[in-house]
């Protein structure tokens, strides 16, 4: 049987190379190329056609109704899938070992069950003495959710093919392998393999199907990233493991908006969702002390604030540590040579250490001023007031640039109790929420505007 030329795959990246190497060229990832096998162009091999059927076009005017949604009564869960479960939907669900997210699954399977859908949850990591003793302490067992354990993918969609359910939950996506691919489970060529499987048999058969994704020691879901672009909706599950707090963070949505979190808070009974998640960030904020400042931000479309806490002492080392959990560790550096190069203020000699309270991780500019004054406050010794909230981008010339949506993070701040806000020239709204709003032109005016008469 004649075959192409074998190709080589990048476990790390994806990427396909020629022949072996020991370095991949795209990722720099050593010994993480592997051999793919190769495909069949024998007599047995199927041979497309010369000439493909005629397409049927439409025009961008077309009317059509919007897709229907299954809400699962989890207000979290279906804020993060952009208002309930899409059929024929592919959904790609990635977090740390250990997490919580067979835990939410199992939960997200009995809500929809309850709703009224037909929901098979199938594991290939664990037995089903375990997964029903997790069943019994979320107080699920009388669910009418169907169990099973398999990895052969050819078995569950036997079986998926027969039952026809509603949803389908796969868990994980790096434990299934297919008998026509000629590689481990959990290789680049079975996982794309298998996410491609289970992606056809949901558009074909109208079912929704949720795959687990593991990660990598960077964060990112292992494998090939273009199984995340065969899925039509992408999740990451954050947290902490010493905080009670998991977010479920919107990366990729077709059907709804990107970027969009969930708040959930782990609990003996399980993950209990937290329908104001700016009132528990904040709770344990009883009086404010030096290197304190509150941000509103906006994740998705829903404003939170949350608390930005910093410390700031002498070195005894030649190179000052730099450590910042929750916010990106370049921002951080930014901040501080513009707070060095604009404003006169060295944190030379002083180790600096920034952290998000609660496990909250923020990625938005917005977030440099409050950033800012957090590390002026633990600098001078001085707290920052208990009423304000502060918000604004930072630009490398001191200036402070406006940003979006001001007036619900006004509105989300009134409605906690806080009655001033520090943000930048030109920034929208304020007078009407009731919110005394302090514009300020650039980083400078920050100091006088905290710790000064004004």
């Amino acid at each position: 049987m004649a075959q192409t030329g074998a190709s080589f795959t990048c476990t790390a990246c994806g990427a396909v190379h020629r022949k072996w190497a020991g370095r991949c060229d795209a990722c720099g990832a050593w010994n993480s190329i592997v051999e793919e096998a190769p495909l069949s162009t024998g007599p047995g091999a199927r041979v497309p056609r010369s000439r493909g059927r005629r397409m049927a076009l439409s025009g961008l005017a077309a009317e059509e109704a919007p897709p229907p949604r299954t809400r699962s009564g989890i207000g979290e869960l279906d804020r993060v899938l952009g208002g309930g479960l899409v059929p024929a939907s592919a959904v790609l669900v990635g977090g740390d070992p250990g997490i919580g997210k067979s835990t939410l699954l199992l939960q997200a399977a009995a809500a929809f069950a309850r709703a009224g859908l037909s929901a098979i949850y199938i594991s290939g990591e664990e037995a089903s003495a375990q997964i029903r003793m997790r069943a019994q302490r979320l107080g699920l067992a009388g669910e009418p959710v169907r169990l099973g354990t398999e990895t052969g993918l050819r078995d569950i969609l036997t079986t998926l093919d027969a039952e026809r359910p509603d949803l389908a939950v796969i868990d994980s996506i790096q434990t299934m392998w297919l008998d026509s691919v000629e590689s481990a489970p959990g290789s680049v060529a079975q996982v794309r393999a298998a996410a491609q499987e289970l992606v056809g048999f949901a558009k074909k058969r109208g079912a929704a199907v949720i795959l687990v994704g593991h990660v990598t020691k960077e964060g990112q879901i292992a494998g090939p990233r273009v199984v995340e672009h065969m899925v039509d909706c992408v999740l990451y599950f954050e947290g902490e493991r010493g905080h009670q707090f998991r977010i479920l963070r919107s990366v990729k949505n077709r059907f709804g908006p990107a970027g969009e979190i969930g708040v959930f808070e782990m609990t003996g009974s399980g993950l209990s969702e937290v329908a104001n998640p700016s009132a528990l960030f904040l709770a344990e904020r009883d009086r404010p002390a030096p290197g304190s400042a509150v941000f509103a931000g906006i994740e998705g479309t829903r404003p939170v604030l949350t608390e930005i806490q910093a410390l700031v002492v002498p070195s005894s080392l030649g190179t000052p540590r730099r450590s910042a959990v929750g916010v990106d560790s370049a921002r951080l550096s930014t901040v501080l040579a513009v707070l060095e190069a604009r404003c006169g203020i060295p944190f030379a000699g002083q180790d600096v250490f920034v952290n998000v309270a609660g496990g909250m991780r923020i990625g938005e500019p917005a977030a440099d001023l409050a950033m800012a004054a957090a590390l002026l406050s633990a600098r001078e010794g001085l707290a920052v007031p208990a009423d304000t909230v502060i918000f604004g981008e930072i630009s490398l010339s001191g200036a402070l640039r406006p940003v979006s949506q001001t007036e619900n993070r006004l509105k989300e701040a009134q409605k906690l109790g806080f009655s001033r806000a520090i943000a930048p020239m030109r920034s929208k709204g304020g007078a009407e929420q009731g919110m005394r709003v302090c514009h300020i032109p650039d980083l400078a005016a920050l100091t006088g505007v905290l710790f000064g008469a004004g």
